[in-house]
């Protein structure tokens, strides 16, 4: 026993060694079999979409704000006190409606006393055509001189004028009493209301100021640059938020002659009438339509993107995205039209085309769609 374990003792550094070895070894297997480490980014997911050929309409697009038409000032036509006001702010009035009652006594006295003094020309003139008739056949008879009877006609001639003045007197007095009413010129809506009952007012003192939204004007500012491309008698489309989706037509009226000092914006002018709930102060996109093409090559605005070589799109094939540089024209509905670099057909980079880079990977996320065409325009 004591001889075994002796053995063992010596050939125990042997064993040792071969077991670093084949520790060794295997750490050399190890490393050998380590997979090579991928190079390049991965693809990037994209969708696209395809350069489209249609008709497209040409215009230049800017924000301009509503103002309404008829908005009068009504002040009032004869100094009084003011005894009623049957019109508040915010309330809607009818043509002729009663707004406010300015105290009629004086006036009513006036066209009492007018209409007094007619009736009493009346009777004069009436008594005075009889005495010339009957002084005309004593005339005839001999039996009184012709200046007898041209003096009857002159004082006939007298009375009349003074009739004719006195039924205009009459009249200014009637007109006068009827401008103690203070009415509504027009249908619309009391915006202010300045008079309250007991005030004394003056001719031409403000009583109520009114709007109408039913007659609307757009102005509509552009710059100096479009002057030669805008003109009287253009279409233009409108849209509101207080109308969304629905396309608003107009009509170009009056382009100003001169260019804005503040802005050194030329403003244009298109009158419409409301389709409802358009108010005047309000905002609108407006689009004045200068021309159309019938072949135009169009784009989703996404998928043009800006880099250093100017406005691109990229071009989708066999799972690469290869640069095109565009020159872009005007935009309509979500569409953009390119006027260089596209023929039509081409599958673009749509969402996820602003993170590529000329002959970088892509992954298709969905099949290539078609890009909706615009609604067509409504008729004028």
């Amino acid at each position: 026993r004591n001889r075994g374990r002796a053995l063992c003792r010596r050939a125990d550094p042997a064993g040792m060694r071969g077991a670093a070895l084949l520790v060794a070894a295997a750490l050399l297997a190890a490393c050998g079999d380590k997979p090579a480490e991928k190079k390049g980014a991965p693809p990037t997911l994209i969708t696209t979409t395809q350069a489209q050929v249609m008709p497209l309409e040409i215009g230049e697009r800017t924000l301009g704000t509503l103002e309404a038409v008829n908005d009068p000032k009504i002040g009032a036509e004869i100094a009084g006190k003011v005894v009623k006001v049957t019109a508040r702010a915010g309330e809607a009035v009818v043509k002729g409606q009663l707004l406010a009652q300015i105290d009629p006594t004086d006036a009513g006295h006036q066209v009492n006393a007018d209409s007094g003094e007619v009736a009493r020309l009346e009777a004069l003139l009436l008594q005075q055509e009889r005495v010339l008739a009957r002084q005309s056949e004593l005339v005839q008879k001999n039996f009184i001189s012709k200046n007898a009877l041209d003096e009857a006609t002159a004082q006939r001639d007298a009375l009349k004028n003074q009739l004719a003045s006195a039924r205009a007197r009459a009249n200014l007095s009637r007109n006068a009493l009827d401008k103690t009413r203070v009415v509504a010129p027009l249908a619309g809506i009391i915006e202010t209301q300045v008079v309250a009952p007991g005030d004394y007012v003056k001719v031409g003192d403000p009583l109520f100021r009114m709007v109408s939204n039913a007659r609307l004007r757009a102005n509509l500012p552009f710059p100096e640059s479009a002057a030669a491309r805008l003109k009287i008698g253009q279409p233009v489309r409108l849209s509101s938020p207080l109308s969304p989706g629905e396309a608003i037509s107009a009509v170009v009226e009056d382009i100003r002659p001169t260019v804005g000092d503040g802005n050194r914006a030329l403003e244009v002018i298109a009158r419409l009438d409301n389709p409802g709930p358009l108010k005047g102060g309000g905002s609108v996109d407006a689009v004045v339509v200068t021309g159309a093409r019938e072949q135009a090559v169009v784009v989703p605005e996404q998928a043009v993107v800006l880099r250093p070589a100017g406005k691109v799109v990229y071009l989708i094939a066999d799972g690469k995205a290869a640069q095109q540089v565009v020159e872009v024209g005007s935009k309509q509905r979500g569409l953009i039209e390119i006027t260089s670099g596209l023929r039509g057909g081409e599958t673009l980079a749509l969402d996820g085309a602003g993170f590529l880079s000329d002959g970088a990977a892509v992954n298709v996320k969905e099949m290539p769609k078609t890009a909706a065409p615009p609604a067509a325009p409504k008729p004028q």
